[in-house]
């Protein structure tokens, strides 16, 4: 049956075009029950024995859930207990236009077969199918439809001896006698904590508030919009402070690559605002505008659950200047909200029987959220999930529900899954459906391979890489060439052979963007066919790969330049220390050390000409594990050495990567994807210079040059870590480097490297950028054809926006695991004496670096049990001076926060 729909459009050019939409409705669409006698379905989802343990439905029954249901209580339908569950083509869509997070899980609901999801096409069907009546609202229509197709269910099944339960939170449909989701929850007999999952209802949240007010109320979306408009208002992404959980920062987004940063102070002022929230910010007068505060404040959670203390606000806002201040604003309204579900560990409340707890979050710039669970006492000690399900303005804290346990604080693989999920890091095992897109095995190199390629297998190639290194990217040649000038050649894997555009391999590569490398684990960009074995340049094997090849003089100057798609046969893969005893051992004569003795030689000469064209070398503490090969925990920690081989191979692939980005660039001006690092603006280096001032060094910042040279001199006579300290703050004054696509920017400088251009090149194995870049170089020199989302720019923008998404995620929890494995290093080794060093000042605290572990802390001048010392803060340099006490003070030991 055929039901078509007419209407005519206006178009840009003011003709009339006549539009005919067609819709077929169909009466061959099965019910999907097994016990169902009329469909004549092949297959079927949903069980005969529809049983489940309730008061509400005791009989066998089907669950369908409404819009609202999927979109809130998502956490509830995902639980192993509710199976048998209709899942209507109108919720699918509603929810697909309304979340892509929510119908991500939704789809991966109905795809798990133990869960035992149809999803019945009732938008086609000719018997619930309805049209909207003139003068309904199209979410009037979609709730009829719901309601129609639930009733053309129950009379398709009552034969059977089936029933059919819609479930809603939304009133109308309550009143027409169906079940609410929050009933027929609490009325599984059989699992009553499936109760802590149920998201809050308006009810619910009535009874947890008080009635006292204490946030101003927020605008509503139409005078936010209109007062953006006429700039009374400004739009800006919401970042809280991990240091003071009463301040945080608006940045306003301006034109082109400007930015506006809004201080915001104060409860009142945070107006429930939570960390990368889409905010609007209102300008205080220029007489109230502050100073960030000098003060480290975490929320203790004290028992004033529904009051803001005035103590508290008076502690956000002590930083006031009258000549100087930043600008100070307040959260008028919340344009968007980002809230997803957070890892942490439950504070059980005092009140004895009380079934209302605080969660406190493992992120600090997270508030706490208040929850209701009857399982208080089995997840103590553990790691939950929680999600935020609303903050009213009668509430100190925002309210949740418990989502699902992690596991034991402390244990290995709890705060692995932990830092994983804070992140946002994917790590489910690859899809059947994404596996299918690798090579066949046995796996080797054919003659179609061989076209466009050049055979390099006769080079002396080697690998330089860490220890235990599987996935290797690339490898190196240097060769003297018959009139006296040398062949120096990068070589890196040719994934993007394997992986072609637009497969769900390709997908799942883009969405993940780069590989994670925890301490003894990797969460893989690609599966291990490709990244440890196919791709991997490992020795005495050939390898398909990507080649850069140039002709240089003795002095490293370029004399011309080669890409070539190639096959290599890496002669040795080696470690960085194995390399640097091959060229220190003046025995060894073989081509391998000769290759490595020529790399090395013209590494050092480029790496002096980018540091005298500016280039910085800059500091940061990495330390490595030493692992116990059956317990897997650590059992020694050292920071990480660089040796001269290190440098080697990075200057080649930075080499590599300029080279790539000028011709890529050349040939795509509009669609290369590219690398640049903006410079700091001069209020980044504040925490450098006042550091500098305080031991009487000056330090320049003009240009990348005057710094790094200014960096060079800077030495305090006895003090030989100083130099260090300095490069390790010049390092968090940088700005992040972060992909572009070239179409969409005019600014390329890479600041740190002082390139005017470049790009990533030189590992594709772990990174999707290198991926993307491989294909326009390949395209550039004919070696494989284009497709249209590589020159799409806005595509191309698109896909950087979440290339730098992952990256600082990847790098925070590579920290994050880093951190960790350092708390069970020193988990049973008792107290140690460090040599440490303060690396910045604060009102009621000092951070502290140890450079021997790569430890950075927070130790407090006071306790909650005691008073610290009665000490001056001095803003300016900045410092704390300890005013001379009347009585000789008692030994005390400052509190740790590691």
């Amino acid at each position: 049956m055929l039901k078509s729909k007419t209407f005519v459009k206006k178009t840009r050019a003011g003709g009339v075009m006549k539009i005919v939409r067609e819709h077929y409705l169909r009466d061959d669409i099965w019910c999907g029950s097994e016990a169902c006698r009329e469909c004549k379905q092949e297959s079927t989802v949903l069980q005969a024995e529809a049983c489940i343990e309730s008061n509400l439905c005791p009989y066998p029954h089907y669950v369908v859930p409404d819009t609202n249901v999927v979109l809130h209580q998502i956490d509830v339908l995902e639980d192993p207990v509710i199976r048998n569950v209709i899942i209507l083509q109108t919720v699918l869509q509603e929810v697909r236009h309304r979340s892509a997070p929510v119908y991500k899980r939704l789809k991966d609901m109905i795809q798990a077969k133990e869960k035992l999801v149809y999803t019945f096409t009732n938008e086609h069907h000719r018997e619930t199918y309805i049209e909207r009546e003139q003068g309904e609202s199209a979410n009037d229509r979609n709730d009829r439809a719901i309601r129609v197709a639930v009733k053309w269910y129950s009379q398709h099944l009552k034969a059977d001896g089936l029933k059919v339960v819609l479930l809603t939170d939304d009133q109308g449909n309550k009143e027409k006698a169906e079940e609410s989701i929050d009933e027929y929850v609490k009325n599984l007999t059989a699992n009553p904590e499936l109760v802590d999952r149920l998201a809050l209802s308006k009810d619910d949240k009535a009874e947890i508030i008080s009635s006292k007010v204490l946030f101003p109320e927020h605008l509503p979306l139409s005078k936010i919009q209109s007062g953006i408009k006429s700039g009374t208002f400004l739009q800006g992404t919401f970042k809280a402070s991990r240091d003071n959980y009463l301040e945080a920062t608006v940045f306003v987004q301006g034109e082109g690559e400007e930015s506006t940063e809004v201080l915001i102070q104060g409860l009142q002022n945070l107006n429930r605002a939570v960390h990368q929230d889409v905010v609007a910010v209102q300008l205080l007068p220029r007489n109230q505008w502050v100073l960030p505060s000098s003060v480290v404040l975490q929320d203790d959670g004290a028992a004033k659950d529904d009051d803001v203390d005035g103590d508290e606000e008076e502690k956000a806002v002590i930083s006031a200047a009258e000549a100087a201040g930043k600008p100070t604003g307040k959260i008028v309204g919340i344009i968007k909200r980002n809230w997803r579900p957070f890892c942490g560990m439950l504070n059980v409340s005092q009140i004895k029987e009380s079934t209302r707890h605080l969660f406190t979050p493992a992120d600090r710039r997270i508030p706490r959220i208040r929850i209701e669970t009857r399982q208080a006492s089995t997840l103590v000690g553990q790691r939950i999930m929680v999600a935020i399900d609303g903050w009213p303005k009668n509430s100190r804290y925002p309210n949740g529900h418990f989502v699902r346990s992690l596991g034991s604080a402390g244990e290995k693989g709890t705060e692995e899954a932990v830092l994983l999920l804070e992140h946002d890091v994917p790590h489910q095992a690859f899809s059947q459906n994404v596996l299918s897109f690798l090579p066949k095995m046995p796996w080797g190199i054919t003659p179609e391979d061989m076209i466009k390629r050049q055979d390099l297998r006769h080079l002396t190639v080697c690998s330089v890489d860490p220890p235990g290194c599987t996935d290797i990217d690339d490898a190196l040649h240097c060769r003297e060439l018959e009139n006296g000038n040398l062949e120096v050649g990068v070589h890196i894997a040719d994934v993007s052979h394997f992986i072609r555009p637009g497969n769900a391999l390709d997908k799942e590569a883009a969405n993940r963007g780069t590989t994670v490398y925890l301490c003894g684990k990797r969460i893989d960009m690609v599966p291990e066919l490709l990244s440890s074995n196919l791709c991997s340049l490992r020795s005495n094997v050939e390898r398909l790969a990507f080649s850069c090849i140039w002709e240089m003089n003795h002095n490293a100057e370029i004399l011309k330049t080669q890409f070539t798609k190639s096959v290599i046969n890496s002669k040795a893969s080696l470690t960085y220390a194995e390399a640097q005893m091959r060229i220190d051992d003046t025995n060894k004569k073989d081509d391998i050390t000769e290759s490595l003795r020529g790399l090395n030689k013209l590494a050092k000469i480029l790496k002096r000409k980018r540091i005298e064209n500016g280039a910085l070398t800059l500091s940061s503490l990495e330390v490595r594990f030493h692992i116990d090969s059956e317990t897997h925990d650590p059992i020694d920690l050292q920071t990480k050495e660089l040796m001269e081989t290190n440098s080697m191979v990075e200057e080649f692939m930075l080499l590599a990567n300029i080279s790539v980005a000028q011709k890529i660039y050349d040939e795509f001006p509009d669609c290369a994807l590219l690398r640049k690092h903006p410079a700091p603006p001069p209020s980044n280096y504040d925490i450098l210079l006042k550091a500098a001032k305080s031991k009487n060094v000056e330090i320049h910042t003009d240009s990348a040059k005057a710094l790094a040279d200014s960096l060079d001199v800077a030495k305090v006579d006895g003090f030989s870590y100083f130099n260090t300290l300095l490069r390790i703050l010049a390092t968090r004054c940088m700005m992040q480097a972060v992909y572009f696509c070239s179409g969409m920017d005019s600014d390329f400088h890479h600041y740190g490297l002082a390139s005017p251009i470049y790009t990533h090149f030189t590992s594709p194995i772990r990174r999707y950028a290198d991926i993307i870049v491989h294909r326009l170089l390949a395209v550039a020199i004919g070696a494989d054809i284009t497709y249209p989302d590589l020159m799409d720019k806005h595509k191309q923008s698109a896909l950087c926006n979440n290339l730098n998404y992952r990256h600082k995620m990847s790098q925070y929890a590579q920290r994050a695991s880093v951190a960790f494995h350092t708390q069970l290093f020193f988990k049973s080794r008792g107290i140690l004496n460090e040599e440490g060093f303060v690396l910045f000042v604060r009102k009621n605290a000092i951070i502290v670096l140890i450079p021997k572990f790569g430890l950075e802390g927070t130790v407090f001048f006071d306790s909650k049990d005691k008073a610290g010392p009665s000490l001056v803060f001095d803003e300016e340099i900045p410092g704390v001076s300890v005013a001379a006490p009347d009585v000789e003070p008692q030994a005390k030991k400052p509190k740790v926060d590691r």
